[in-house]
């Protein structure tokens, strides 16, 4: 972290003009991605990446983002705040460039931010440009200066206020619905952001409240990268106890990496640039691969754990149960791949593979037994990886299982299109029979599962791939598992999960969904996985009928009917429903309804299904009680 020095003056002089703001306006999908709720996100996201530049230079602690009543947007920080004198080539305020011309600020020239996240975005100006209006505040020289823009363009002169005895910057605006489909803002998309930055900027405190309904929550973790394994390990059993913590800064690149084992068996591991999360991972992520997989057994060679006639470990097998984080601070980072998630720098891997192989080598020196620990765990890793090498080449013939001679299973479609063929798959015989019958066979195939499949989060591949019900689900998608999936292969492009409206449909669908994300995520990431909505009640009055699916459109309905001799039938299963019911509620697709499963957030996800199916049962009460307010029938 920079400390506050006098000789990087932060003025006008700093920021770089690159071009206007017409084009936002007309392409805003070019700037910010889409109008939908991903691009509205942006623009918060936008602004609060400019104050945490301001805290990776060293200059600011908090930020505090509220949500207006009138769903105006507020930022405001304790940093230096953003120059006001006039800009030399402009000769117009800092501030009115950088909020009214693309590419504008600081972070160009290199001088007043050694270290920006924002440089990958497009600056406060695209903000600006989509919104209403924009309000900007700036505490500066013992002043409080303020501006007003409108759809980008100013309203005002840039004016003061009062005195102020503070510094930093508040930005105040409030989305244009002329350009985003709606203004509703998602907590499960900005929550886990703001608590990501905090735990990726040690020691700053982010407060975030919503005034429409008094919603508070604030993140501050001086444990930084080192608490955020530990938060994402919550619920499991781990070695060592505190997460292995390295820090080093190399060339003006500060590296931090955190990382601890559980006993289960999936591997996390988040890298991030410049506070930028690298989804593709890139040259740091490779570059801490590397050397744990040469340290791991280089120690096992050295200590006798791997003897001279047995191979290597793999990389995959030593990351087994690994949660860790990898946050580099660098100058300038280039970011590639097909959203710009990957981090390109050369230079970087070697810096990460020299720092994280001395620094681990150093702790497992020190700390034998949890080395032991490592080692054994790999070993036991590699077995199984060996074991389901051959369980995958029996389920590797591909969709040439006869299923006719197995009753109960596949009931395959006729069309061989995957673009109109959907695959349902059903709890129970019962349901399965009636669904057979009721289907349109033309594109619609039935696989009924008998009772739940494994919990796939407390087993290995092999083990996985020892069970009937989930080999015979892979052979039925046709797609291959781990590392031979292919969705090119995928026999049906709607993967239909249809259970019971009662506990245990709820747990089988947790436990298929969990298989899912695990080990086949791209049928869920290309939007071929749904859930159906089958009805909860049937009623009757006289020869009309009528089906509810959703528990709070009951009451209403009754007083519709006003409720005199109507009869109300509760659905417990989809077995309840003969053949032509469960066509007309659940599988017609003139008239069903059906919700695709889509993924918002991994992270969030992976904390999910963990806590969800993991071993403890602590953390997953607490996350019941923590969400029960926010579903009317959780039933898991």
């Amino acid at each position: 972290m920079a400390t506050h020095n006098s000789h990087h003056e932060y003025n006008a002089s700093h920021i770089q003009v690159l071009e206007g703001l017409e084009a936002v306006r007309r392409r805003p999908g070019m700037y910010i991605g889409s109008t939908g709720s991903r691009g509205l996100h942006h623009l918060i996201f936008e602004v609060v990446d400019n104050s945490i530049d301001e805290v990776m230079a060293g200059y600011c602690t908090q930020v505090k983002i509220f949500i207006n009543k009138d769903n105006s947007v507020t930022v405001i920080d304790d940093g230096r705040g953003i120059p006001v004198e006039n800009h030399p080539q402009q000769n117009r305020p800092a501030v009115e460039v950088v909020l009214t011309t693309l590419h504008a600020g600081g972070k160009f020239g290199g001088e007043s931010y050694k270290i920006a996240g924002g440089l990958h975005g497009v600056g406060v100006s695209v903000v600006n440009a989509l919104s209403r209006w924009l309000e900007v505040e700036v505490f500066l020289n013992g002043k409080h200066y303020y501006q007003r823009f409108e759809r980008g363009v100013k309203v005002t002169e840039l004016k003061v206020k009062g005195p102020s005895q503070r510094t930093g910057t508040k930005v105040t605006f409030l989305p244009d619905d002329e350009i985003f489909d709606k203004i509703e803002y998602d907590y499960d998309i900005l929550v886990p952001r703001f608590r990501e930055i905090a735990f990726l900027n040690k020691g700053t405190r982010i407060i975030f409240k919503d005034l429409r309904n008094n919603y508070e929550e604030q993140f501050r973790f001086d444990g930084g990268i080192a608490q955020f394994v530990s938060f994402l390990n919550r619920g499991k059993e781990v070695f060592p106890k505190k997460p292995i913590y390295l820090e080093k800064a190399i060339n003006g690149t500060q590296i931090e990496l955190a990382l601890q084992y559980h006993t289960g068996y999936n591997e996390t591991i988040y890298s991030y640039a410049n506070n930028i999360h690298t989804a593709e991972g890139g040259t740091h992520e490779y570059g801490f691969k590397v050397a744990m997989t040469r340290l791991i057994n280089d120690y096992a060679r050295k200590t006798g754990a791997l003897k001279e006639n047995q191979g290597n470990l793999t990389g995959e097998d030593i990351r087994e149960g690994m949660t860790a984080i990898i946050s580099v601070k660098l100058l300038e980072p280039q970011f590639e791949g097909q959203t710009k998630t990957k981090l390109g720098n050369s230079e970087l891997r070697s810096l990460v593979d020299s720092a994280c192989y001395e620094g681990i080598e150093r702790y497992l020196e020190e700390n034998p037994s949890i080395a032991r620990k490592i080692i054994e765990k790999a070993i036991r890793a590699s077995r199984a990886r060996e074991a389901a090498r051959k369980a995958r080449e029996l389920t590797r013939r591909k969709n040439a299982l006869e299923f006719s001679n197995l009753p109960g299973k596949l009931a395959d479609c006729s069309s061989k299109d995957p673009g109109e063929s959907e695959l349902f798959i059903v709890e129970g015989d019962s349901a399965g029979g009636s669904a057979k019958q009721g289907r349109d066979r033309r594109f619609q195939a039935i696989l009924p599962l008998r009772g739940k499949i494994l919990n796939v989060e407390k087993a290995r591949l092999d083990k996985i791939l020892g069970n009937e019900e989930i080999r015979t689900m892979i052979t039925a998608l046709g797609t291959g598992i781990g590392e031979d999936f292919q969705i090119e292969r995928a026999r049906y492009q709607k993967i239909i999960i249809m259970t019971d409206a009662d506990v245990d449909g709820s747990h089988i669908r947790v436990l298929l969904l969990t298989f899912f994300y695990r080990f086949m995520r791209e049928l869920i990431e290309s939007g071929f996985v749904y859930i159906a909505q089958p009805p909860l009640y049937k009623l009757k009055k006289g020869n009309e009928e009528r089906y509810i699916y959703r528990e709070e459109d009951l009451e209403p309905a009754l007083n519709e009917w006003k409720r005199e001799g109507v009869q109300v039938q509760r659905y417990k299963g989809l077995g309840e429903m003969n053949p032509e019911q469960l066509w007309e509620t659940t599988m017609n697709a003139e008239t069903r309804t059906i919700k695709r499963v889509e993924l918002i957030d991994a992270m969030e996800a992976d904390m999910i299904f963990n806590i969800l199916m993991g071993d403890k049962v602590e953390p997953r009460r607490q996350f019941i009680e923590e969400n029960a307010r926010l579903v009317k029938n959780l039933d898991i």
